[in-house]
């Protein structure tokens, strides 16, 4: 893993009206690296996550996107976020366009590639997720688990630097969980930095590089797997695992 952060984030805020939910976070993505984010509802992951490519403006602090400042006044966002790639819980598919269609609509509007090289690149994208066979296919025409595949060949297809995850298993049926995840695998082994916000915490002990564990919108521990659910050095992480063990 290279030492160079692809995310940087320092002294982040944000509030809604009156309500502070991210306190001062400092946090660095390293190239390569996966890290899951992990804590009770509320705490604000997923707002961080949002933060992180201005789907939410921050309220404070600063935010660094390979070496770009995103937060800089004149920058441009749309350039920023074809190197940030986000995968949603909610699919958020185009359901009148095939699989293919919605993997390439980014590439030619926003990349203004040719139909045919974004068809190409497309196809290619969809190859990994492991769905080339379904490209002519409609979202109605796929499960759960092939409809977020689908999702994150389209944010795979930009060649985004880091791939955000919100719970991006959280609405699928169980039996389809493993699919998605084993894409995400794939992915980490092929070098992919990644950011995932989940509740998979049996794949978080398995694949990550890193355990960031959140409550009240701050940052109260991270390490490494082993350390965070066998050895955590905070009260509150205890108090966490100890009930997510509990309901296992």
């Amino acid at each position: 893993m290279a030492d160079r952060p692809i995310l940087d984030v320092l002294g982040l805020r944000k509030s809604f009206g009156s309500t502070e939910v991210l306190k001062g976070i400092d946090f660095r993505l390293l190239e390569r690296e996966l890290a899951f984010i992990i804590g009770p509802s509320g705490s604000g992951k997923s707002t961080f996550l949002r933060c992180c490519n201005r789907l939410e403006e921050p309220s404070g602090g600063a935010i660094h996107v390979d070496g770009t400042d995103i937060l800089a006044p004149g920058v441009d966002i749309n350039a920023v976020r074809r190197r940030i790639g986000m995968v949603f819980q909610s699919f958020n598919l185009y359901p009148h366009m095939t699989a293919l269609g919605n993997v390439t609509l980014a590439l030619r509007l926003a990349s203004r590639k040719s139909k045919a090289e974004a068809a190409d690149i497309g196809r290619a994208a969809l190859e990994r997720v492991g769905l080339a066979e379904k490209a002519q296919a409609y979202p109605g025409e796929l499960s759960g688990g092939q409809q977020q595949r689908v999702a994150i060949a389209r944010a795979l297809a930009l060649e985004p630097k880091i791939v955000l995850f919100d719970e991006p298993t959280s609405a699928l049926d169980p039996e389809l969980v493993g699919s998605v995840l084993q894409v995400m695998r794939d992915l980490r082994d092929a070098g992919m930095t990644m950011l995932v916000v989940s509740h998979e915490l049996q794949f978080a002990r398995a694949a990550a590089d890193r355990v960031v564990f959140m409550e009240g919108g701050v940052i109260v521990e991270q390490g490494p797997p082993a350390q965070i659910f066998g050895d955590p050095q905070q009260a509150r992480t205890r108090a966490f695992v100890a009930r997510i063990d509990g309901h296992r």
